[in-house]
């Protein structure tokens, strides 16, 4: 069979899942419908706003369903007969009964180089852990989490520069490119490679509570941090203005080596820099947010903010 004739039903949901359907329509692939999450309200005024793969979709007129839980509302896949399952991203936990429907294979791209990093955050844990490298896995879904055999894999490197957002638009691109590869080798009739369970660990969802940054950590991990959970969930610290503990968002920063010994404490804040003290090294602060403001690189937040912090109080 020729890949560009597959029956695919695709499922997905946020932006990185987006990338990778956008690629597979713009390619020619057949996709019969989408599967996504519910839709979500979002900003200030909580609009109800369409999932990122239900927008494409819609696009080009394909079919969107938004079981809210797949395991009880699935009908609907038997009926539209689909040689292949592929998901990115989805959100739920797929149970057996959906798995068997595809007449080849349900399978799912992941975001790490499996074994390493199963589980709902991959891309986030690379980053927190300073890796240097992550990529993108072709695998068969089974009734456990993330532990299919492996058809293809495909490796990026993970620049100093990258945060979830940039990582995210990269590892989409490159999960395309891994699954027009690799469909080849199911197509084929291979087995893939079954997954060394020695070499296995694991990722979990993140949480809100764990953005806070706090100075007794590392700059290194501090850093790491912020890239990681860039805009989602974001990160932030917390000081005293005005007698109040307030929240102030952090989106970008980098480590000085510079020796600290009084981690919180303000090493400079002037027009040069916000630099502060951790258990190692010092954090350089670039962009930061006010509560209710908006996120201001480090230069235009002290010209409107000058007297907000002083050199030698500590956080």
């Amino acid at each position: 069979m020729n890949k560009k004739d597959l029956r695919i039903v695709y499922l997905g949901t946020p932006k990185i899942s987006a990338i990778v359907l956008e690629k597979l329509i713009e390619n020619g692939y057949n996709i019969l419908a989408v599967v996504s999450q519910a839709d979500k309200p979002q900003g200030r005024k909580m609009v109800l706003t369409p999932t990122e793969t239900k927008l494409i979709a819609q696009k080009h007129n394909i079919p969107v369903y938004q079981p809210i839980k797949i395991r009880d509302d699935y009908t609907f896949l038997e009926e539209l007969k689909p040689d292949i399952l592929l998901t990115m991203a989805y959100g739920q936990i797929i149970p057996q009964a959906v798995l068997d429907i595809p007449k080849i294979k349900a399978l799912n791209l992941h975001g790490s180089i499996l074994p390493k990093y199963r589980g709902a955050s991959p891309i986030q844990a690379a980053l927190l852990n300073g890796d240097k490298t992550t990529g993108i896995t072709l695998m068969e879904m089974i009734d456990k989490m993330d532990a299919g055999n492996m058809f293809y894999k495909k490796e990026i490197d993970i620049l100093d520069e990258d945060n979830y957002e940039t990582l995210s638009l990269k590892l989409g691109n490159l999960a395309y490119e891994t699954f027009d590869e690799g469909i080849e080798s199911v197509l084929n009739g291979e087995n893939g490679d079954v997954q060394d369970e020695n070499l296995v660990t694991f990722t979990k969802k993140i949480k809100p509570e764990e953005s806070e940054l706090k100075f007794s950590e590392s700059a290194e991990n501090l850093v790491n941090k912020i890239r990681a959970f860039y805009n989602d969930p974001g990160t932030y610290f917390v000081t005293k203005i005005n007698g109040q503990d307030t929240k102030i968002k952090v989106n970008k920063a980098v480590v000085v080596k510079k020796e600290s010994t009084k981690p919180g404490n303000i090493f400079e804040y002037d027009k040069n820099g916000f630099i502060i003290e951790t258990s190692s090294n010092m954090i350089s602060i670039l962009s930061l947010q006010l509560p209710g403001k908006k996120m201001l690189d480090f230069k235009s937040f002290f010209n409107g903010n000058q007297k907000l912090f002083e050199k030698n109080t500590n956080i």
